[in-house]
């Protein structure tokens, strides 16, 4: 049988190999790292996580990116088999260590028979074969040319910003004190898997006109910067009004100051865990286009961070992404060359979770396809299937952005399933209604 070519080994990538050789179908997996480094990758494994180490809310009845994460479990996702390994603490949300994620990925897939990994950059697309790319946010030039000489038409492009990491033995805790919002979680350390940094309003004051005032990263002449609303810069959301961040990122809801119980912080900035040995806090929500020294100043403004050392500095970096609805076929392919798949970020889904899903899904239609069937997507009444309705006609082509998955993307409910009511049971509606037909279309495979 003819393998299935991947141009790609990150999360996107990974989830198809895997799905394509449990399958029975062989697989060459094509990555340019560590042979061709980018901005952002710091390793050569394999779904590696670059911004956050959230694959965010893992409450699968009342929130479509948790419903998300249980239809990729019913499909024997190793994306999700390998964050349950290497959970981390993080209240609600599915938080991982990245580095022994990522180690373990890579490992899974070295181990598979079917796979070969083969390192190198690909700079042409093949005119034969059953291609699968899956190259995400920071495809190389070379290539992101050839897929324009390919789909004649520009990729859309927007800036990713990412939130620095800070070692958390370089806290002060005599300041901030660890709780999850609203106590969420189950077990103790759930309920304490954040460390929050309180602010009086003279300190939030203080850090906003540091922050408005700092240097910031220039775009190169004739880039122009959009943002997916998503993953904005703080200092952008700053620009749009001094109380953006504390309705945002910085909200004090649902924390109580452990050092003083009686005084309510103006604003609070949380730091999540990022490793398993609890040495290194990412800082939540705060992707930043500041220049480095900018950063180290203006972050030790917020207390318990006043003598932080950092592990890495955030950046900014160009993402680039299909206009999906004009170019993709509902199998995923493009229109105009039907042996190239794709799949990620560069699809116009935004977020791991999603990358991955549509990863998931192209490798099982390419699968599919190589035993010689027609695999349809899922119903657009399931979270996968509402993603990849929504990037290949659903959308509207003209203002097409990078969508997280949501569930104003599912078709509505009759009334007999709680399409009137409010969302407390029209929530748990949806996913039931996803979960049953999610398995239907499993079955049916």
């Amino acid at each position: 049988m003819e393998p299935v070519h991947i141009i790609g080994a990150g999360l996107a990538g990974s989830e198809a190999a895997w799905q394509v050789a449990r399958a029975g179908v062989p697989v060459v997996l094509h990555e340019m790292r560590p042979k061709v480094e980018t901005f952002a990758h710091k390793t050569g494994d394999c779904a590696e996580m670059v911004c956050s180490n959230s694959f965010r809310s893992d409450d699968d009845v009342m929130n479509a990116v948790g419903q998300l994460h249980w239809e990729m479990r019913a499909a024997d996702g190793l994306i999700m088999q390998m964050a349950a390994r290497h959970r981390l603490p993080a209240g609600g949300a599915l938080a991982v260590d990245r580095e022994a994620f990522s180690a373990a990925v890579t490992a899974a897939l070295k181990a598979e028979p079917l796979i070969e990994i083969h390192p190198g950059e690909v700079i042409e697309l093949p005119e034969e074969g059953n291609w699968i790319i899956a190259t995400g946010p920071l495809t190389s030039d070379t290539l992101a040319q050839a897929i324009r000489g390919v789909t004649g038409t520009e990729a859309l492009a927007f800036f990713d910003a990412i939130a620095p990491i800070v070692h958390a033995d370089t806290i002060d805790m005599s300041v901030a004190w660890e709780q999850s919002r609203y106590d969420k979680g189950e077990t103790e350390a759930e309920q304490k898997a954040y460390i929050n940094c309180p602010l009086t309003k003279p300190e939030y004051e203080a850090f906003i006109d540091a922050l408005l005032a700092a240097e910031k990263t220039e775009f190169h002449e004739g880039e122009t910067a959009g943002y997916f609303d998503g993953c904005l810069p703080i200092e952008v959301m700053a620009e749009r009004g001094r109380e953006t961040l504390r309705h945002g990122p910085m909200k004090p809801v649902g924390l109580t100051n452990a050092h003083k119980p009686q005084e309510k912080a103006y604003a609070v900035v949380q730091l999540r865990r990022d490793n398993a040995l609890g040495t290194l806090y990412n800082i939540v929500g705060f992707q930043t286009k500041m220049k480095y020294g900018a950063q180290t100043e203006v972050f030790r403004l917020i207390p318990g961070l006043q003598n932080a050392s950092f592990a890495r500095l955030g950046g900014i970096h160009r993402n680039s992404f299909l206009n999906s609805p004009t170019l993709l076929d509902n199998r995923m392919r493009l229109r105009l060359r039907p042996n190239l798949r794709f799949a990620g970020q560069v699809t116009g889904v935004e977020g791991y979770v999603e990358s991955a899903a549509m990863g998931l899904l192209a490798g099982r239609m390419a699968a599919a396809e190589a035993k010689g069937h027609d695999l349809p997507p899922p119903p657009f009444t399931t979270a996968i299937g509402a993603l990849v309705n929504h990037i290949t006609g659903g959308a509207e082509a003209k203002t097409f952005q990078p969508m997280n998955v949501n569930f104003g993307l599912f078709p509505p409910l009759d009334e007999a399933r709680g399409g009137r009511r409010g969302r407390k049971e029209r929530y748990p509606a949806y996913t039931r209604r996803a979960k049953d037909d999610f398995q239907a279309w499993l079955a049916a495979q």
